[in-house]
């Protein structure tokens, strides 16, 4: 599974990311977390992508633009400090996104 975090700049989704590849590996889960820029998503590879909360008004831009399922995270998903609970919300977004007919909205 590889996910994408972005947020403005890259630097606060740079731990967002560490701490969900650590809560992942930990649940026995091989995934592959990275920290990128809104024009990093655009780039596709990516089986998830994540948006810092200060990003929400630009998730439907993003989300018409790539392929995979596109969230916008907790506003207080900077101090999960352990990454279970980004790691939850990830989960969630992966089973609902199976759940969806291909070609829904």
């Amino acid at each position: 599974m590889r996910i994408l975090v972005v947020c403005g700049a890259g630097a606060s989704s740079t731990f967002v990311a560490q701490r969900l590849r650590r809560a992942a590996a930990l649940a026995g889960l091989d995934w592959q977390a990275t920290a990128g820029m809104p024009e990093t998503a655009l780039d596709g590879g990516h089986d998830l992508l994540l948006l810092g909360p200060h990003l929400a008004s630009r998730l439907e831009a993003i989300r018409d633009s790539v392929q995979s399922p596109v969230a916008v995270l907790p506003d207080d998903v900077f101090s999960d400090h352990d990454g279970s609970r980004t790691l939850t919300f990830a989960l969630s977004i992966l089973a609902d996104a199976d759940q969806t007919p291909k070609g829904s909205p």
